[in-house]
């Protein structure tokens, strides 16, 4: 494993963060302009793609192995866009999302500080440190080997729970017939949230894919706080709270027979048996 060219990954560091702050920026204006604030859920995904594009042309020429670099990016790319897609596929036409109306309605002070400190200004930081590994990565002079090997099985397998979920959740919502009900089958089956865990899986593996030097260990906050935060801050156990208050006796018996996150057979329930 190799060092870093620290200068380099400094101002790679610098323009990651202005891309942010202008993209965020844009987004903020869009979206006070409209009235709908959660435009910013579609610009996650492609939030990440814009720290990959940046860190990729900033590396070119700094000594980062080459296979690597566009190896980091079109993962990254491919997560970030698909996510985006399916994020405004879904809420395309939808009237503002209830999490930013109750947000809304505790706004204290100007619009643009409030907006900055409650929800672009966090969003930023959380998309920066995530999206460190991304950054590190490209930087790193070692060639692709067997960690790298695993880090794209695991990408991989995240990718697959996170877009099928996503798509069967879709198709389930959008058959009338399920009105009311749970979701409950296919990957659905195995966990509560096979989405956070594709999530977390694809996080993982970029994260080792920044392990071509030692430095890289130090982007393993990117990881943690990925899956702290879809474990248990704004993603799965903000979602069954509400899903608790809403269905009640039907959910708490989903999520007594299915798992919460890791993947598993689901159990039997003593109705079942």
């Amino acid at each position: 494993m190799t060092d870093l060219p620290w200068t380099d990954v400094a101002v790679n560091l610098a323009g990651s963060l202005l891309a942010l702050v202008v993209l965020l920026g844009a987004v903020m204006a869009l979206a006070t302009a409209i009235g709908k604030q959660s435009i910013i859920d579609v610009v996650w995904g492609p939030g990440f793609v814009v720290v990959a594009g940046v860190s990729l042309v900033l590396s070119s020429g700094d000594g980062g192995d080459t296979g690597r670099r566009w190896l980091v990016f079109a993962l990254t790319a491919v997560w970030g866009l698909r996510l985006g897609g399916y994020i405004f596929a879904r809420n395309h036409g939808k009237p503002e999302d209830r999490r930013y109306e109750a947000l809304m309605r505790k706004r204290t002070g100007s619009l643009v500080p409030f907006l900055v400190r409650r929800i672009y200004g966090y969003q930023g930081v959380v998309l920066f440190v995530v999206s460190l590994p991304v950054q590190v990565a490209m930087y790193e002079s070692a060639p692709l080997g067997w960690l790298d090997a695993v880090a794209v099985a695991l990408w991989l397998v995240g990718f697959v729970f996170e877009s099928v979920g996503d798509w069967q959740l879709a198709r389930f919502k959008g058959d009338p017939a399920n009105a009311g009900r749970i979701m409950d089958r296919g990957l659905w089956a195995w966990t509560r949230h096979p989405n956070y865990f594709g999530d977390s899986c694809v996080w993982v593996a970029l994260f080792l894919l920044a392990l071509g030097s030692w430095w890289g260990l130090l982007t393993v906050v990117s990881p943690w706080l990925m899956v702290r935060m879809l474990v248990t801050g704004s993603g799965a156990a903000l979602l069954e709270r509400g899903m608790m208050r809403r269905r009640g006796d039907a959910y708490a018996d989903y999520v007594a027979r299915t798992s919460g996150f890791l993947p598993r057979p689901p159990r039997r329930t003593p109705a079942q048996r």
